[in-house]
């Protein structure tokens, strides 16, 4: 029985300026991340390529509807730059961490900050504070 291959062929974007703009990271480990490319005086800074961060968001989208492999493909080919699905997979995953911990981040430093704010009324109204009591009975 002939094994049925199918393709999907992925709609090329439509370039358009979102508002994003990318700027430099620094570097912490062996592998270059897509879309960035090292600094040619500097190693430890990664410069970002526009149209392969603008193409990897694109993708993204695509992941709701396509498989890593086929999505890894389209954007290799898109882009010109070579991205297996492990690498794509464990880019978004990446990606959808950092935004996660943010969200905790902030959601954590509000709560602190109001937490401060309570405690800080409480100091100034005297709440809470322990004093001296009064002996009311008399022992003697």
């Amino acid at each position: 029985m002939a094994k049925i291959q199918r393709e999907f062929k992925l709609p090329k974007p439509v370039l358009t300026e979102e508002g994003y703009e990318w700027l430099p990271v620094v570097r912490v480990g062996r592998v270059i991340p897509f879309g960035y490319v090292q600094d040619e005086e500097d190693q430890d800074i990664l410069l970002p390529v526009q149209e392969e961060l603008v193409l990897l968001e694109k993708a993204k989208t695509f992941l709701k509807q396509y498989s890593y492999r086929d999505v890894a493909n389209w954007l290799s080919e898109q882009s010109g730059r070579s991205i297996s699905h492990v690498g794509l997979r464990t880019r978004v995953q990446s990606d959808q961490k950092r935004k996660t911990d943010l969200t905790n981040y902030r959601y954590l430093a509000k709560r602190y900050k109001e937490a401060a704010e309570k405690a800080r009324k409480i100091e100034e109204t005297g709440l809470g504070r322990r004093r001296e009591a009064e002996d009311s009975t008399s022992n003697g």
